[in-house]
């Protein structure tokens, strides 16, 4: 497999997430194509992927009105209509419903979104471990194997 992944990052944690969901997927065989911020997305590595990995940090205040950062931006992406995608978003104390709409933003340039996982920024290792278990597992149960 082949996958592609876009990042928002504003202190560097959820960039650092998507080195490791990379390198946690590299090393169960995939390659990684290409790795671009959501704002400057590279378009070959797009292209090349069999799934893109989209990935922002949630903001808002902490209790209401968290949404995943850069909705607007992933929700104008370049269309993804036929590819497959998974989506990470990085958080502090609680997320809300970011997952949720970052989910639909990704849908909406016409991706399968095949799941998402939410990464607690002081879990780094352990959540993108699991993410990357999670998106090796249901692509091999899509596959039939």
């Amino acid at each position: 497999m082949k996958a592609a992944l876009l990042v928002e990052s504003l202190t560097g944690n959820t960039w650092k997430a998507a080195e490791k969901i990379g390198s946690n997927l590299e090393q169960e065989g995939w390659s990684i194509t290409g790795m671009s911020r959501v704002g400057r997305p590279d378009h070959a590595s797009i292209q090349a992927a069999d799934i893109v990995l989209v990935g922002t940090w949630t903001h808002g205040l902490f209790v209401v009105g968290q949404a995943p950062w850069a909705a607007n931006a992933i929700s104008n992406l370049p269309a993804m209509q036929g590819k497959k995608a998974a989506v990470f978003l990085t958080y502090a104390l609680d997320a809300g419903k970011s997952l949720d709409k970052l989910t639909h933003s990704v849908g909406a340039t016409g991706a399968e979104v095949i799941g998402g996982l939410l990464i607690k920024r002081n879990h780094l290792d352990m959540h993108t471990e699991a993410f990357a278990d999670r998106l090796v597992g249901a692509i091999e149960v899509a596959a039939g194997g």
